[in-house]
């Protein structure tokens, strides 16, 4: 016998700013998530690159383990554990933005390291033939075309957080599934917020899909 229910949308009136706050706690940590993991993983993906294999070693072990536990599981051990282990009192945005950072920042190393394999090696030939150094070839050379390369594939680690941060609920951080759970329990409607806050995802997945697409295609013009 399926339950006849009642839909109430009225809470909109009084807590529809809830929602907006939630959706600037969301991408206010998903972009400090993509930038962060950015020039970590560059970093990271230089390691796994190294000629030295206790270099490569250490980055390999990096990615790894990072990628192969849970999201939440690194969640609960930055925020529980560092104040037992380290003794650092860390405020739950911190912990929920260097979950994501270090999270993001193992997936955006291999996007990197991907992206500098596929520059053409004769751009590192004929700028040490220049004379220039290999670093300075690195950075002015290999990086740029790289990132250029790559540009779509960390746009979609960008929608990816966006989807994964609201595991940071758990931790009371405000975002928008803790912002419709506050809803949730004030008004005592159960369906209607979560439905809302689905439709909000979609529309900020939607419009970056959109706007990575035009990117993409600019990118392939200018190329």
């Amino acid at each position: 016998m399926l339950l006849k229910y009642t839909w109430n949308w009225s809470f909109m009136e009084e807590y529809g700013s809830y929602f907006w706050t939630g959706v600037k706690m969301t991408l206010a940590v998903s972009v400090a998530a993509v930038i962060g993991g950015l020039i970590f993983g560059t970093l990271l993906s230089l390691l796994r690159l190294s000629k030295l294999w206790p270099v490569r070693f250490v980055g390999s072990v990096y990615v790894e383990v990072i990628r192969g536990t849970p999201l939440l599981l690194q969640l609960l051990l930055f925020y529980y554990g560092l104040p037992i282990f380290v003794g650092i009192d860390i405020s739950a945005f911190s912990a929920a933005a260097l979950t994501l950072i270090v999270n993001s920042a193992a997936y955006i190393a291999e996007i990197m390291r991907a992206g500098i394999q596929g520059v053409d090696k004769g751009q590192m030939e004929a700028a040490r033939s220049l004379g220039m150094s290999g670093g300075m070839t690195l950075r002015l050379i290999i990086l740029p075309q790289a990132f250029k390369n790559v540009l779509p594939a960390i746009g979609n680690e960008l929608i990816v957080i966006v989807k994964e941060s609201s595991i940071l609920s758990v931790i009371g951080v405000g975002e928008l599934i803790y912002q419709a759970n506050a809803i949730r329990a004030a008004t005592f409607t159960s369906l209607e917020p979560l439905l809302i806050a689905g439709g909000i995802y979609f529309v900020l997945t939607f419009t970056m899909s959109k706007l990575l697409g035009i990117g993409e295609r600019r990118l392939r013009a200018s190329d």
